[in-house]
Parts: structure tokens; sequence; C-alpha cells
């Protein structure tokens, strides 16, 4: 008896205690911090065969050459042993050619020219010969690789030919006078010109207009969900390669690579990155891809209801606690956030009167602390370590420690805390598969097919459980005007 008579005032005490507890841990600060990832993005920028090939028409004549020369000797003078016996005659030769319509065509990396010519040569004043004609025809061919160069300049190699179908010549006093030298002279004329004028009319495509107008416009920001949570992804160029070329149909597609930064915000819409200048054509590194992050949000007001039903079942139930007794435990409302250390702070309003009628009721708020785990790759997420965020000595909330040391009370606390973000998992990820499948921006156009999916460990963050999600896929940005 003697030896109880110290508590005799803590007891009185706790018996008239309107509100006890330990105090709440600090709340947790700042948002969602997802890290920057690097993507190579497919660029293609198209140009028309056809707008090259009207530039070619335009730029060569129609009559590509004209001759009008004399030749003393158009037909040579017969000989008979050595010795002479007719001279040589000589004429006037007049003609000229023309060409037929240039054609511009290829596939894949291969794109050729082909451009007819007709020549119609005359022979006059032939020692009063009546005049004759002679016709050639002729296909120039040239086969053209491109090139761009360090100001985005586009350069073409030609590697010319051209062959005879029909040689101009005719049969005169039963010897054959050709004309193919003096052809082939002006010829080779016209075939430097398109040496010269095809790199100019693919140039006239501007693609260096082209490019500087899709790369500024890629520097963008859009919506991949619009809620639960809001979220945003940024892009923002590098450096841009050039990854060659090919012909389809009447297109001609250049291929670029760009290298950008992909961001993903979580709230409200981030500031778009500033533009910078086009840069000039780099290697591009890393393996080709889109990579972002989906942040999958759950609100800690979504855990509250779940921890207030699991602890209200627990009670109905009937709680002994060790060295007191059956009690009669009531609990109220639950709060939950982000603390430090990446645990959840758990506050429980509780109130708990021992059946036996020894100790007076007690009632209060106590706080616990979790660490939210899930296993790599599942969306599945469990608390463990569940602790009384502080300690305190005071004999007025022992009885509330006792309650929260029982352990069904923290098995229930426990597995009230379990949440499975698969639908969210799901649904997230929808809207993001759905956001990023054709976006326009002005005359850019981005699409994306998400190839694969794998999520990280669970977060507790300020603002909710933050279970990150990793996409990667295939995608492209495209230049199409409107």
């Amino acid at each position: 008896m003697f030896r109880a008579l110290p508590l005799l005032p803590l007891i009185l005490l706790s018996a008239c205690q309107r509100d006890a507890g330990n105090p709440a841990p600090p709340r947790a600060t700042g948002h969602v911090d997802l890290p920057e990832e690097r993507s190579t993005l497919t660029v293609p920028i198209l140009a028309s065969l056809d707008a090259v090939e009207r530039g070619l028409e335009r730029e060569t004549p129609r009559v590509l050459w004209r001759i009008d020369e004399h030749r003393d000797a158009c037909v040579a003078g017969r000989k008979v042993a050595g010795v002479k016996v007719t001279p040589d005659l000589g004429c006037r030769i007049v003609g000229e050619a023309r060409r037929g319509r240039i054609r511009l065509a290829g596939a894949g990396e291969r794109l050729t020219i082909e451009m007819p010519v007709d020549a119609r040569v005359s022979i006059r004043d032939l020692g009063g010969v009546a005049g004759e004609t002679a016709t050639g025809a002729a296909m120039v061919r040239a086969d053209t690789r491109l090139r761009i160069a360090g100001d985005w300049q586009p350069r073409a190699a030609l590697d010319i030919r051209y062959a005879w179908r029909r040689e101009p010549g005719l049969d005169i006093l039963g010897q054959r006078v050709t004309f193919t030298r003096q052809a082939e002279e002006k010829l080779r004329g016209i075939v430097a010109k398109l040496e010269r004028d095809l790199p100019r009319e693919v140039a006239r495509v501007e693609l260096r207009k082209q490019l500087d107008r899709a790369w500024r416009q890629a520097f963008t920001t859009f919506s991949i969900s619009k809620r639960n949570p809001p979220a945003w992804m940024r892009i923002a160029p590098q450096q841009v390669g050039y990854g060659g070329y090919r012909v389809d149909g009447r297109t001609l597609r250049l291929t670029l690579s760009a290298g950008a930064l992909t961001q993903t915000f979580v709230g409200d819409r981030p500031a778009d990155v500033a533009a910078t200048p086009l840069p000039p054509p780099s290697a591009v590194t890393g393996t080709p891809g889109l990579r972002f992050f989906i942040p999958v949000l759950a609100d800690y007001r979504q855990l509250e209801p779940v921890v207030e039903r699991e602890l209200k079942e627990l009670a109905a139930k009937g709680i002994t606690l060790t060295g007191v007794g059956p009690v009669d435990a009531e609990f109220g409302k639950v709060t939950i956030y982000a603390t430090q250390g990446n645990r959840l702070a758990v506050g429980v309003k509780a109130k708990v009167k021992a059946r036996s009628g020894s100790l007076g009721a007690t009632k209060g708020e106590i706080w616990l602390t979790a660490v939210p785990w899930n296993e790599e790759g599942s969306q599945l997420v469990r608390a463990r370590d569940v602790r009384f965020a502080t300690r305190t000595d005071s004999a007025v909330v022992n009885l509330l420690v006792a309650l929260f040391e029982n352990a069904a009370v923290r098995t229930g606390v426990e597995q009230a805390l379990t949440h499975d973000f698969s639908g969210d998992y799901a649904k997230l990820l929808a809207k993001a598969k759905a956001a990023i499948e054709a976006r326009r921006e002005g005359d850019f156009l981005l699409s994306a097919t998400v190839t694969r999916v794998t999520n990280g460990r669970i977060q507790a963050t300020a603002d909710g459980l933050f279970l990150p999600v990793r996409a990667e896929g295939k995608a492209r940005i495209e230049y199409r005007p409107r």
C-alpha cells in the first residue's frame, strides 16, 4: 500500500486530464522533384521532289545548244595508191539540241535525274550536194548523293553520265559523217550546269529555315495529365544530328536526330525553357527513344478514412492491454502527412478507459511514423517500421501509449496504410499515352508510342505518396506546316 502511494497523484492527474499525447513530427516541405531524362527524338524534315524538279525545269533552257560552223573536210578526199584522186569537201554544219522533260525520281538513298536530249544537225554547202539532216538522241543521267553542311545547307554530289541512243550522223557519198564530237562539247557544258543547279534547287527547300522554325517550336510544354495529379512534360532540345535521307515516292525525307531533355512536373504548369539558337549538326549520342516519368500520386486524404475505419472495427472487437486488461477504446480523426526521412506521420485521436475502473479515461492524439515500402516494379505499397514519432516520460499518456503499443493496433495501422496503386497507375498511364500519341504545336507534330513502363520505389513527399513510373517509347517530331 505504501509503495502505491507515490503513484496516486499520477493516477488522479490521469483521471482529470482532458487531452494528452506526444508532439507531432515536422511536416516535409517541397514538391516532387523528378529527374531529367535524356531522349533522342527522330525529326523528319520533308521536301517535295516536285518542287526541285520544277526548279530544274525553270533553270534549264529548252534549247541546250546551237551549232553553226564551217568544216574544211566534212568528207575526206579519196586516195588511190596513196594519191588523192578527189579533193576534201568542206561544208557548213548547222544544228541544235533540245531537251525533253527533266524527271527527278528515286528510292531509298538513290536520287536520279533523267534528261532526254534530241539533236538535229544539217549539212549545207557540201560541194554542191543537197543539204541533209542528221538526228541524234541521248539520255543524260545523274545519280545524286546528298549531305548536310555545317550551316545546315544541303549539298549534292552528282555522278553524271550520258549515252547516245542514236549518234548524230549521216552517210554522204558513201562515207559516214558523225557530229558526236561537236555535240559532246556542248553537252559537257550542260552537264556542268546541272551539277551547279541541282544543289541550288535542293537548297531552295530552305532546310535551315524549316529546321530553325521546328527547333524553336520544339521547346514546348504540354499536359500529360490534367488532374490526380496534374502533370506536365517539358521538352528542351539540346543538339541535332543529321541521320541521312530517303526518297519515298515524290517526297524527299531528311532524317535528323534531336537530343533533348524531357522533364516531367507535378502541379502548376512550368515555364517554357527559352529557345536557344539552332546549333550546327552534331553527332547525337544515346539510345534513340523517348524517356519520361509519369507521376502516380496518392493524396494522403485517401488513406486517412481507411485507417479510421480499420481502427474503429478493431475497437468494436475489443482490445486487451498487457498489465491493464480489457479497455474501452474509441478512435477518432486520423491525420497523415509526410515527415522527414521518407516516413509517414500518422496522428490518431483516441480515448481509452480501463474497464477495471482503477484508471480514469485518457484521451488525446498519438503520433506514429511509418516507412512506406514496395518491391521494385510492384504497385502494392505497404507500411513498415511503425513506431512512435516521439517518446514521452509523462505518465499521463501511459494508457494511450499502451494502447498503440498493442500488437493488434499496430497491425491494424500497418494494414490500413497498405495502398494498391494499380488503378491509379493504369489510369495515369492511359492519360499519358493519349497525350503523346499525336501532339501538335504550331507546325510541329510530336507523335510517340510507349513501349515499356517500369515503376520504382515509393516516396513520401509533401504532395502525397509518389510512385515514380518511368516510360520509354519511340517518338518522332515532324515538321508539318498547316
